[in-house]
């Protein structure tokens, strides 16, 4: 019985700050993993990033496209615009005209016989 009695006394006295530890160590926890935590705002701030980037790439695109629709627009047509998309969408040229293939606009269906025996 003086045993148990120890026991209880030290259980007393040991109880608050074993529950203040496990409190301290959930929280803590949560508060570095957690749904809400600093590694998941660490990710959300590093998506946030690379959706502003994406966006700030599209609106260049896009005002790139916009201009080039005023470009074609009936009020205001830009003639070498129209001169340009005719020749790219019909694959036609004059033969006066000398091509200078780049990798960007280089047909790949070409074959480079037909290169050598137009000279």
């Amino acid at each position: 019985m003086l045993i148990f009695n120890e026991l209880r006394a030290r259980a007393k006295k040991i109880i608050a700050p074993v529950i203040g530890i496990a409190a301290m160590t959930y929280f803590g926890h949560h508060t570095i993993q957690g749904e809400h935590g600093i590694l998941t705002w660490l990710q959300l701030s590093s998506q946030v990033e690379q959706a502003n980037t994406t966006l700030h790439a599209l609106e260049t695109k896009r005002s790139q496209l916009a201009n080039r629709v005023r470009l074609l627009h009936p009020d205001h047509l830009d003639l070498d615009m129209l001169d340009e998309q005719a020749r790219r969408l019909l694959n036609l040229g004059r033969m006066d005209e000398i091509l200078i293939l780049t990798p960007s606009n280089v047909d790949v269906t070409v074959s480079p016989i037909a290169f050598e025996n137009n000279n």
